[in-house]
């Protein structure tokens, strides 16, 4: 991913890049991207509708982490409000994707890659919210 690439170059951002805001946002790309996957294997599985609310979390956590990593990308006026919103509610997702991902972990080893991602992520937005300023 080139994000930091990107946000630099923009006339905006001056060079300046915020490492932990670029880490989150590629790690909600990788998290949408985990949580999808996971969401169409537990499809797959013969227990699938014991794995409703996992594929249905899987799914909002995807949809969350894509569109925060679309408005954090786009940091480049004085947004931070919102940023600060969806960094949130992401982390929020991210939390409560793990939660039902490690009940199924023990027997679905693509749930327990997702729960590690979706704490991973959590983790990144809780720490690119303590880099924005107030």
């Amino acid at each position: 991913m080139h994000a930091r690439e990107m946000i630099s170059t923009h006339p905006h951002a001056r060079g300046q890049t915020d490492d932990a805001l670029i880490r989150c946002i590629e790690d909600c790309y990788d998290c949408a991207q985990t949580c999808t996957t996971c969401a169409d294997a537990c499809l797959g599985e013969d227990m699938v509708a014991e794995l409703v609310q996992c594929i249905r979390l899987n799914l909002d956590c995807a949809d969350v982490c894509t569109a925060t990593g679309a408005v954090a990308t786009r940091r480049s006026g004085s947004n931070e409000a919102v940023i600060r919103a969806m960094l949130a509610a992401c982390a929020s997702a991210c939390r409560l994707c793990a939660e039902e991902c490690a009940k199924h972990a023990g027997m679905h080893e693509h749930c327990r890659i997702c729960a590690e991602e979706c704490r991973s992520c959590e983790d990144s937005c809780r720490k690119a919210m303590q880099g924005l300023h107030h």
